[in-house]
């Protein structure tokens, strides 16, 4: 193959790991902070995924801080870390987060397939600083907060994959992705219901996002991790399907999903019709032994 047949990267686009290497971030940062906007991406043309601009690249390495200021804006830490910042016991930050006022960012499951929920650290010490949260931090908990955890409320898978939806429709390209981002999150159940022609299905399933991490498919943390991805609340899945309708709604107006071509009927004969034979019997029999007899 020649040198000019070969396809080489723009020159003006960097691809995930070597924008990565040139912010100076581990792989699992630069995904966070793609995840939270913090590094602007483009689609790659070629269908590759999506990359990073130079000019982009060169606006977060100019930052006077670069790269310990945008390595702080993605840092992620756990319970233990987490509990430090807010000055507060593990126990008491992991029923902050069971209720849902403090919110996971991203999660990870460890060797023995226990979930593992990291939050920013920078969103921690914001909730630390603001003086309305300060009964939360110490002292005993609200009555109607501990009735809550006592009937198991833990809202972190929840709170999780809003926040993962928001990241999936913020790279949406048209409707159909933003459809593709709702159906990710739901049971393909739940999607047949809604999406009930199997052509819209299986266009709209192009565009579904598969689950987060790297887990292989078919194995217990892939199906750990597709669970903790999957709408399991009635009011969650009820607004999860009531969206995924309005959006279908959109992507029909915008672009209706391919269908086969329709089959070509057959033209009708256009010469004079055949003459009819004798009920019963072949016309060529009945030729035959008028022939004979005229013989």
């Amino acid at each position: 193959m020649s040198d000019s047949t070969v396809t080489r990267p723009h020159p003006d686009f960097r691809t995930p790991g070597r924008a990565a290497r040139e912010l100076e971030l581990k792989r699992s940062e630069y995904d966070l902070a793609v995840h939270l906007g913090r590094v602007r991406t483009v689609p790659d043309e070629g269908g590759g995924g999506h990359r990073v601009a130079r000019a982009e690249i060169e606006r977060l390495r100019a930052d006077p801080g670069f790269p310990e200021t945008l390595r702080k804006r993605v840092l992620a830490v756990g319970t233990r870390e987490g509990a430090a910042l807010l000055g507060v016991a593990p126990t008491r930050f992991t029923r902050l987060a069971r209720l849902g006022l403090i919110v996971p960012v991203t999660f990870y499951l460890n060797r023995y397939r226990a979930v593992v929920w990291l939050y920013l650290a920078d969103e921690l010490t914001q909730f630390a600083a603001e003086r309305s949260n300060a009964f939360l931090l110490s002292g005993r908990t609200p009555e109607a907060l501990r009735s809550r955890l006592a009937a198991g409320v833990d809202l972190r898978a929840r709170n999780w994959r809003g926040r993962h939806l928001g990241f999936l429709c913020r790279r949406a390209e048209g409707p159909w992705q933003r459809a593709g981002a709702l159906a990710a999150l739901l049971d393909p159940l739940q999607v047949s219901q809604i999406v009930k022609d199997p052509y819209e299905r299986s266009h709209l399933n192009r565009f579904r996002p598969g689950p987060p991490g790297h887990s292989t498919p078919g194995t217990p943390a892939a199906h750990l991790v597709e669970k903790i991805a999957t709408a399991s609340d009635p009011d969650e899945i009820a607004w999860l399907r009531a969206d995924l309708a309005r959006t279908l709604e959109e992507a029909r107006a915008a672009q209706p999903a391919p269908r086969p071509a329709p089959k070509p009927v057959p033209a009708p004969p256009t010469g004079p019709p055949d003459p009819p034979g004798l009920p019963g019997r072949p016309t060529r029999g009945l030729l035959s032994r008028l022939r004979r007899r005229g013989g």
